[in-house]
């Protein structure tokens, strides 16, 4: 059993919002795998998958980022699953739009969503970095992350998403190379290259 974890906030003024990529990134491998309805359950909307082999349930906390960790920490206990085994889909700063890498462990790089998580089940979670972009000034990070995607971004939110969704059963089994150099393929034939779109 694992987890994947979109990270973002709850309410439909918040559903286009950069800080919300992991929301959309889970709502995607939803509709890939013809997934049931999400329920209340965990602090969270909740869905059962299976992929490439593995029972995978879909976790959306409902706590707002801030106390994602209270909901990841609720259901890892329920359901018995080890920090290992649980994937957070977040947006990532430091990273350019589109880029994503994943990686196990690590600091949090001042995502509160992140310092939340690590507060309540420790660090050793994997992550899916999706890259945002920067505003260049750390005075306009906080507008920015809780800004909507501009209409021109849409195109490649919408590439990396399906391209996460598509290829999603390489995290599944654990082979996180693999994926993001499938989705870093993905992208680049879809023309965004690797400076990211543009």
């Amino acid at each position: 059993m694992l987890l994947f974890v979109g990270l973002g906030n709850p309410g439909r003024a918040y559903a286009d919002n950069r800080h919300n990529i992991g929301f959309m990134a889970i709502a995607s491998i939803a509709r890939e795998t013809s997934a049931p309805v999400f329920r209340t359950k965990f602090q969270s909307l909740a869905s059962e998958i299976s992929l490439a082999g593995e029972r995978v349930t879909l976790l959306l906390p409902q706590t707002y980022m801030n106390e994602s960790g209270r909901a990841v920490g609720e259901a890892a206990r329920y359901l018995k699953i080890e920090p290992k085994d649980i994937v957070v889909f977040h947006d990532e700063l430091d990273l350019p739009p589109g880029k994503v890498r994943v990686k196990s462990g690590g600091g949090n790089a001042g995502h509160n969503g992140l310092k939340s998580i690590t507060a309540h089940i420790g660090n050793d979670y994997r992550r899916v970095r999706l890259g945002i972009g920067h505003p260049g000034d750390r005075a306009l990070v906080h507008n920015y992350v809780l800004g909507d995607f501009a209409k021109s971004e849409a195109p490649w939110v919408e590439a990396l998403c399906g391209a996460i969704a598509g290829n999603a059963g390489l995290l599944a089994k654990g082979d996180d190379d693999a994926f993001q150099t499938r989705i870093f393929k993905v992208m680049e034939a879809a023309g965004f290259g690797k400076d990211g779109p543009g």
